[in-house]
């Protein structure tokens, strides 16, 4: 797994609001500055654009009646052109326009108030096509235009007008009349309305901003608080989870130790009746031979004989069902294999077997015991229920759960009367129902049932071995 930046794990662990307040702060500012640019932008625009109107309107009132000649020639009579010195030399107008040209089109210059222009030819501006066309045009301090070096000499804010003028008969454009007007007074207003507008603009987005912060920063406490008391809750459960975990251990461990010494018990229990009762009964079956003579019934001699032989038998096979072979060493699939010989050696059975368990799986002396027992009981089942009919034990190992199944292909519980199949009774006295408990001690499942492939019953036993 590639690792994380530093600067995006930096990134996520900071809240909510955080995040906001940096992604959205850096989003409001770009927006401000654009909207503030484009803003001021439209106001520079506007007052330009109407100044220029206004100017161009009291100029053309002037100029055009002293520029009609221009009509039908490339200059002004000398009538004229005293009448626009005096007009921009000797009035309050003269003191706000500093100069001023007339062009014919084809970018020709008839008249100027710098004389050393008249006659030139500098090409047509985007400016002066428009205003040809019937358009006033204005710019604000943009003296880039090679004749206005002299104008850009002067170093003070000018407005530059391209004003058309037109004939008074016919209204067509027959000259323009470029000025340049001292715009000191303009450019503080201009100056004045672009703070108001970005002071507008940035009030409104940090109002906006601050609103929409303080929304988040609510919900990022409150989001914070849940996720740290979700955080709680779960290290609580997690401690719970471990804490349960291991009493579970703790109880399995106890219950396979209990199991484990009752079947001690019951070893100790089936020796001691095979050593102490069955041998005593055996010295008193001799013991009445050797009376047989002396006493003067045979009768009753043979029927205390009968009687002595019975619970001998019995003391026997209880001792057997009680003693455990050796197991503790033996590998599975040996501990089936042998429940499964000596119950067919006894029965004249048949058993099949199928065993797919490694030979060194490391199982506790409960598991072991408690394959032995459900094997043998499962075995018992099936013939007495089943007279034997389709024994099949199997065993096998999946994903670290130890699966044990014993079939017969007798008529099934159902047929089976209910106590019957409840306590089987065999020589090993467990039952189902204590093989379930038996089971369920180790943390396993047990099942006894109808065979999943037909007729017949099963018991099947699931046991997580990695716990055992």
């Amino acid at each position: 797994m590639l690792p994380i930046p530093r600067i995006f794990r930096s990134w996520t662990d900071r809240s909510l609001a955080a995040q906001f307040a940096l992604a959205g702060g850096v989003v409001m500012v770009f927006s401000m500055v654009l909207i503030g640019y484009l803003v001021a932008a439209r106001i520079e625009e506007g007052v330009v654009r109407n100044t220029a109107l206004a100017t161009s309107q009291y100029m053309d009132s002037i100029v055009a009646p002293l520029s009609q000649d221009l009509a039908d020639a490339n200059e002004l009579p000398p009538g004229a052109r005293r009448a626009l010195d005096e007009v921009f030399s000797n009035t309050p107008l003269g003191d706000r326009v500093v100069s001023y040209k007339i062009w014919k089109p084809g970018g020709l210059i008839v008249e100027a108030s710098d004389e050393s222009l008249i006659g030139r030819s500098f090409g047509d501006t985007e400016n002066l096509i428009a205003a040809f066309q019937g358009e006033v045009r204005a710019d604000f301090e943009d003296l880039h235009d090679e004749e206005d070096q002299g104008e850009n000499a002067l170093g003070i804010p000018l407005l530059e007008i391209y004003s058309p003028i037109r004939e008074v008969w016919s209204g067509d454009v027959i000259a323009v009349m470029e000025f340049y007007e001292a715009a000191g007074g303009l450019e503080a207003d201009l100056a004045e309305a672009k703070r108001n507008s970005w002071f507008a603009v940035a009030l409104m987005f940090l109002s906006i901003g601050g609103l929409l912060f303080m929304i988040v920063l609510r919900g990022s406490r409150t989001i914070d608080e849940q996720r740290t008391a979700l955080t709680r809750q779960l290290q609580d459960l997690t401690t719970m989870s471990a804490h349960n975990s291991a009493l579970r251990e703790r109880v399995q461990q106890a219950a396979a130790r209990a199991s484990a010494m009752n079947d001690q018990a019951l070893r100790r229990i089936g020796a001691d009746l095979h050593d102490g009762p069955a041998q005593l009964l055996a010295f008193a079956a001799l013991r009445l031979d050797d009376l047989r003579d002396a006493v003067a019934s045979e009768k009753d001699v043979t029927a205390i004989e009968r009687a002595i032989k019975d619970a001998m038998r019995e003391v026997r096979t209880i001792s057997r069902g009680l003693l455990l072979p050796d197991i503790e060493n033996r590998a599975p699939c040996d501990i089936v294999r042998g429940v499964a010989e000596a119950h067919a050696a006894r029965t004249g059975t048949e058993v099949a077997v199928a065993c797919d368990v490694p030979g060194d799986l490391d199982l506790s002396a409960a598991a072991r015991i408690c394959v032995y027992r459900l094997v043998q009981e499962g075995l018992n089942n099936a013939w007495r229920y089943a007279g034997g009919e389709g024994q099949e034990v199997e065993l096998r190992l999946k994903d670290g759960v130890l699966l044990l199944w014993v079939r017969d292909r007798g008529p099934g519980f159902s047929e089976v009367a209910p106590d019957a199949a409840a306590k089987a009774d065999d020589a090993s006295g467990l039952g189902l129902s204590g093989l379930r408990d038996r089971v369920e001690s180790l943390g396993g499942v047990f099942e006894a049932g109808k065979r999943t492939d037909g007729n017949g019953a099963e018991l099947h036993m699931a046991l997580d071995v990695r716990v055992t």
